[in-house]
């Protein structure tokens, strides 16, 4: 069976952070096997919002590749957002009424960064995650585990 990169980003700045990321990947490990990559942890400023300082992480995994990557990808991303809930992220507006981005602390963020060198493009999902150029806290991370692997398909990222 054919197997694909999955990349994904992590962010914790409620609560014991280092305990959040460690359990995510944990949870990730059950549902996916044993990560083959993970990042030191960077510490970051919050981004957008007043909050506490961030700890963020970068994780791969190989798993085999699904016929589609939209129905894998809205797969994974129903796991992380299942993730994020069992360790305590409550479910918010994403947008104001004005459609301005809300961003506020949470005890775990977990983004798919990337499938292999596949783009989904839906209305819940896209991947490259479009905002990964303008987040050192995401770069930082990603490429301690992706720069060899990434760098020819998305030079821009990986400069």
């Amino acid at each position: 069976m054919e197997r694909i990169d999955v990349y994904f980003g992590l962010g914790s700045n409620l609560g014991n952070r280092r305990e959040n990321l460690l359990e995510a990947v944990s949870m990730l490990d059950k549902a996916l096997g044993r990560h083959k990559a993970l990042s030191a942890l960077f510490e970051t400023e919050a981004q957008g919002f007043d909050g506490p300082p961030f700890l963020n992480a970068c994780v791969r995994y190989r798993v085999p590749r699904m016929a589609s990557p939209v129905a894998h990808g809205l797969e994974l991303l129903r796991l992380v957002k299942g993730i994020e809930k069992a360790l305590g992220r409550e479910e918010v507006p994403l947008f104001d009424a004005d459609g301005t981005r809300i961003y506020q602390s949470r005890p775990i963020d977990i983004d798919i960064l990337f499938y292999g060198t596949q783009t989904v493009q839906t209305q819940a999902l896209t991947i490259p995650h479009p905002r990964i150029s303008q987040r050192e806290f995401v770069l930082l991370p990603l490429r301690e585990v992706a720069k060899r692997d990434l760098k020819k398909a998305f030079p821009e990222i990986f400069v």
